[in-house]
């Protein structure tokens, strides 16, 4: 199976070399030149164009920021879409806007190609290791065609519905990976100020019903002051928008949600939306006027 790839950003070129490795031939594209040679001295084969790459797979993974990157891949001039022939199958790994997912299905479906919305969640450990989570949505004859090959990146692959699907579970992803920061954040802060260790609170309760997988990720980048990017907060505040965009159109309130937002555009305003999400910690430490965790 000929596979194309365009986009190989953080998770991306990880991504991109799980399937290298799973022995598929990949013809990849991306404007940073120094991503394409590294996936190159993987395997790859280089395309100067995404209508190139469409021209030379049987099926195009794209991972990319938002929904008019996506679309500009796609359909612009140059675009993949030129060069995919009809019976291909477009695999959108990135986290857009759900709605946005149906109306680039809606155009793809006018050359006979189909999409599978498949974003998903794990940061770029686990991109590099293969054991990301993929919520696909999209027709399942379609999907089970492409198993193995999302899998080839993945620890989990599962279809939660038709196309916009994946991408409404990917924002409640996000809306509970971003509150599980924030919370971690407030208790981490309370801790400190009471002269309580957070690296002890951790170790206590990290068994108990308040653990998680995010939890377990981020109090050891906070504690020691680690805030370099597995997920950009920048990156957070587009998947947040796009849930509170999504929530407003089908008329529901996500009272937390706009919180947290607010709390990520503040670090923005500060010049940390390139820190990791992890980096909500800091936000709690300049309200209260203290640090958390390693100070040397």
């Amino acid at each position: 199976m000929k596979v194309g790839f365009i986009g190989l950003g953080i998770m991306g070129k990880p991504m991109c070399k799980n399937v290298l490795k799973a022995g598929y031939e990949v013809i990849a594209f991306d404007f940073n030149k120094a991503a394409i040679e590294e996936v190159v001295a993987c395997g790859a084969k280089a395309a100067s164009s995404g209508k190139e790459v469409g021209e030379n797979c049987e099926v195009l993974i794209t991972m990319l920021p938002n929904s008019p990157h996506v679309k500009a891949a796609l359909f612009n001039e140059g675009g993949a879409a030129e060069g995919l022939k009809a019976g291909c199958t477009v695999i959108d790994m990135s986290s857009i806007n759900p709605v946005e997912s149906q109306n680039i299905a809606k155009k793809l479906a006018e050359y006979g190609i189909e999409l599978l919305d498949a974003p998903v969640s794990g940061g770029e450990p686990k991109a590099i290791d293969g054991t990301i989570s993929v919520m696909v949505g999209g027709k399942k004859e379609t999907f089970d065609k492409y198993y193995d090959l999302m899998m080839s990146m993945a620890g989990s692959v599962v279809r939660v519905g038709d196309v916009g699907a994946g991408n409404t579970t990917k924002l409640a992803n996000q809306i509970i990976v971003a509150l599980n920061i924030a919370a971690l954040s407030e208790a981490f802060v309370l801790c400190e100020k009471a002269g309580v260790d957070p690296q002890l609170v951790f170790d206590a309760i990290k068994g108990g019903l308040a653990g998680s997988t995010v939890m377990n990720a981020k109090a050891p980048m906070m504690i020691s002051r680690n805030f370099e990017p597995g997920f950009r907060i920048e990156l957070h505040i587009k998947d947040l928008q796009n849930a509170l965009d999504t929530s407003h159109a089908i008329n529901v309130s996500l009272p937390l949600t706009s919180q947290v937002m607010e709390i990520m555009q503040a670090l923005k305003v500060d010049g940390k939306e390139k820190k990791d999400h992890s980096a909500i910690l800091n936000y709690y430490e300049k309200i209260n006027n203290l640090i958390v965790g390693n100070k040397n």
